[in-house]
């Protein structure tokens, strides 16, 4: 088979369309024949030499893809081969085939095609099971950085379905645009004084409370004070990118007196039962909300699986807006 290898640690130009072996399902794996894979920011990262996959999973990048099953691992059961199945992966969605754990596939949701379902799974799991550790409740005021990409599109209408509100940050009027679209109740241009923004319009009628209640936060260090400035009284905080930095400084004094959590976590390295668990948790409650049509797929971009370093370029450039899906060919 081919797949998307990487020579060395560096840019888009790193990626090569290679041979390399077809892998072998284990007990409780099943073989995927590729039908198309999302692309996520952790996919750059890996590509830099930052986000190396867990011991034993594919060098080969790709955390999300659809495909069809051609091949049953010892104990594999509930799966038949030719099922088209959705998965959340560790590793190995950049190829033309992929192994997976049976728990970490789910049926398509219902109306979506193969192709725009790959780009689905991966942020329904990190925006839901975060959401679910931070307790974001109905009524709630509901703050995610980057609302015009994947996992900012999908979490701004995730909130809003749960009776949220929402408000967000993006880079230019497009991209603010796309947010209000999507439902943000209020949308601010990050070069502007977003957090002067935010505590002018939580302290008005429209929003519950003054502060935000819940913050999903990609950035990390760059917006750890700014974050917890915003924050409510018990208000949360979970971060789950770097794009702004790994070590940050925190004034502990107001984090206390607001009563409020800051705390991270990583998909990607959970054990195995968790992933299944919190795969369950996405088709019991998400594949309904795409299907009565309260969350939307992203606007993507469809570009050939071998030409994955485009896909990259597009995503380093900082103007996309939505998805990127690489398709097998």
């Amino acid at each position: 088979m081919h797949a998307i290898t990487v020579t060395e640690a560096g840019g888009p130009e790193q990626l090569q369309w290679s041979e390399v072996d077809t892998p072998t399902p284990a007990a409780g794996e099943v073989l995927v024949k590729t039908i198309a894979s999302g692309v996520n920011r952790a996919d750059l990262l890996q590509r830099q030499g930052h986000y190396p996959p867990p011991k034993g999973i594919s060098e080969v990048m790709g955390l999300e893809a659809t495909g069809t099953v051609v091949e049953l691992g010892p104990g594999v059961t509930g799966i038949s081969e030719g099922d088209e199945v959705v998965c959340l992966l560790a590793g190995g969605g950049y190829a033309e085939y992929f192994v997976v754990p049976q728990g970490q596939c789910l049926a398509l949701p219902k109306g979506v095609d193969a192709v725009t379902a790959a780009g689905i799974v991966e942020v329904a799991a990190t925006v839901v099971s975060n959401m679910d550790h931070v307790g974001l409740k109905p009524g709630e005021t509901f703050l995610v950085h980057g609302g015009a990409g994947g996992i900012g599109t999908f979490a701004i209408q995730y909130a809003k379905a749960l009776g949220c509100k929402v408000i967000t940050t993006a880079g230019n009027e497009r991209k603010l645009e796309h947010c209000r679209q999507m439902g943000a109740d209020l949308a601010i241009d990050y070069h502007d004084d977003w957090v002067a923004a935010v505590k002018e319009a939580t302290a008005g009628d429209d929003f519950p409370h003054k502060g935000v209640d819940v913050i999903l936060d990609v950035m990390g260090a760059k917006y750890l004070e700014m974050n917890v400035d915003v924050l409510a009284i018990g208000g949360r905080q979970v971060t789950i990118g770097l794009q702004g930095g790994r070590k940050g400084t925190l004034d502990f004094g107001k984090l206390l007196n607001k009563r409020a959590t800051v705390t991270a976590t990583s998909l990607r390295f959970r054990p195995l039962e968790q992933k299944a668990e919190i795969c369950q948790r996405v088709a019991e409650v998400v594949w309904p909300m795409i299907a009565d049509g309260r969350i939307k797929t992203s606007p993507e971009t469809r570009i050939p699986l071998p030409e994955a370093r485009r896909a990259h370029e597009q995503l380093d450039g900082g103007d996309n807006v939505g998805k990127i899906i690489l398709v097998a060919p």
